[in-house]
């Protein structure tokens, strides 16, 4: 479907979810500009630690935690050992611009995880442009979240290329053509779902259509007035644009009115979550991620199972994002040679990262381009999708 392929560049998503942030955590104290001083060389780690999104914020953390142990193994970077101070934004924008500022204020902080939401990530990376802060989101696929500057990278695609790929798997993939949208009721969800409606005019495909679009209110315990509506509407598959904690209880509702419906994700519902909330109810639900954690390449094998002995839990897409992104950063910092800031930034949009997400280079803008693997939930697993 070379239509399907072409159109990810096509559209640009508007503003996507805006939250409101606040700092905690470990805090750091003193250091000069550029980065870190002393004996260790600090990495913030900044994103929703408390909430309802508290289980991205908190695997960012996990998995720069992971990253640094097997640095530290190895004896550091730039003959220093590695500390990551974390900092939760609690996924709003207010608190975050405070994180920024305090993370600016205190000057010894070689780069910046983070943060989650897209709106979020929107009003800190200014101020980390401003004061020369490298920041890397993970997450972050709002078109416009690097514009800010040179300083700002993103370890994730933008919102047009994984919504073509959430398109293609529900038109193509499963061979539907009454496309329904349910999206949650954020700066995110309203612009994702335009994207899509936007992408699937633009494709072109005969018959493939928008039936119907529902908003709803995330978190909420009853979709049944949205999911009368899309299948009274004739929608043969389900567009989800929200995390786990939509899809799963959608799934659930939507198939005690159809079973035979299908419901396709995005990557931030990929996680263990989606399976234990959704239990039978989620058995063929689609996405396409870029990290797959059932993957038989070694090294990802590997980090997998390092994750697992950790945590207890497999790492989600974005978990992953960033531990890659944590480890580019450090590369970065070793292959500058210093902790001075304009230096490692140099260096990091200079590399080449084989990493558990695939292999990443940045673009003049800091964007990057990565291939996604579509996967399904059979049997209470994720597999990929033949």
């Amino acid at each position: 479907m070379r239509k399907m392929k072409k159109i990810a560049g096509l559209i640009m998503a508007a503003a996507l979810a805006a939250g409101l942030a606040g700092c905690g955590g470990k805090e750091s104290t003193g250091g000069g500009a550029g980065g870190s001083s002393g004996d260790t060389i600090k990495i913030a780690v900044a994103g929703p630690m408390t909430g309802d999104n508290a289980e991205y914020g908190i695997g960012f953390t996990n998995a720069a935690e992971l990253m640094v142990k097997e640095w530290n193994e190895k004896g550091g970077v730039l003959g220093k050992q590695i500390e990551i101070v974390q900092y939760d934004d609690k996924n709003s924008s207010e608190e975050a611009a405070t994180i920024a500022q305090k993370i600016a204020g205190e000057g010894d902080i070689a780069g910046v995880i983070g943060h989650f939401a897209s709106g979020v990530c929107l009003t800190a990376a200014p101020i980390y442009q401003e004061n020369k802060i490298i920041e890397i989101s993970p997450s972050a696929s709002h078109p416009d979240y690097n514009v800010a500057g040179d300083f700002i990278f993103r370890n994730n695609t933008v919102i047009s290329a994984e919504a073509a790929a959430s398109i293609e798997i529900a038109a193509k993939d499963l061979g539907k053509k009454n496309i329904g949208i349910i999206s949650i009721k954020t700066d995110w969800g309203t612009n994702t779902s335009q994207v899509i409606k936007e992408l699937v005019e633009n494709l072109g495909e005969e018959g493939i259509r928008i039936v119907a679009h529902e908003e709803v209110v995330e978190g909420s315990d009853d979709y049944s007035p949205a999911i009368t509506k899309l299948n009274q509407a004739g929608a043969d598959v389900v567009i989800c644009a929200g995390m786990y904690n939509l899809v799963a209880p959608v799934a659930k509702q939507y198939k005690q009115i159809n079973p035979d419906i299908e419901v396709v994700g995005f990557s931030n519902a990929y996680s263990e979550q989606l399976i234990s909330l959704g239990g039978d109810a989620v058995e063929g639900v689609c996405f396409p991620v870029i990290f797959f954690s059932e993957s038989e390449e070694e090294h990802i094998k590997a980090y997998v199972e390092a994750y697992e002995k950790e945590y207890g839990s497999k790492p989600s897409a974005l978990t992953s994002q960033a531990y890659d992104s944590a480890g580019m950063l450090l590369e970065a910092l070793e292959k500058a040679g210093t902790q001075d800031s304009q230096a490692v930034r140099d260096a990091l949009a200079e590399i080449s990262y084989a990493g558990v997400t695939g292999d990443t280079k940045f673009d003049a803008e800091g964007n990057v381009d990565k291939q996604f693997v579509k996967v399904v939930i059979q049997d209470g697993r994720f597999v990929k999708m033949n």
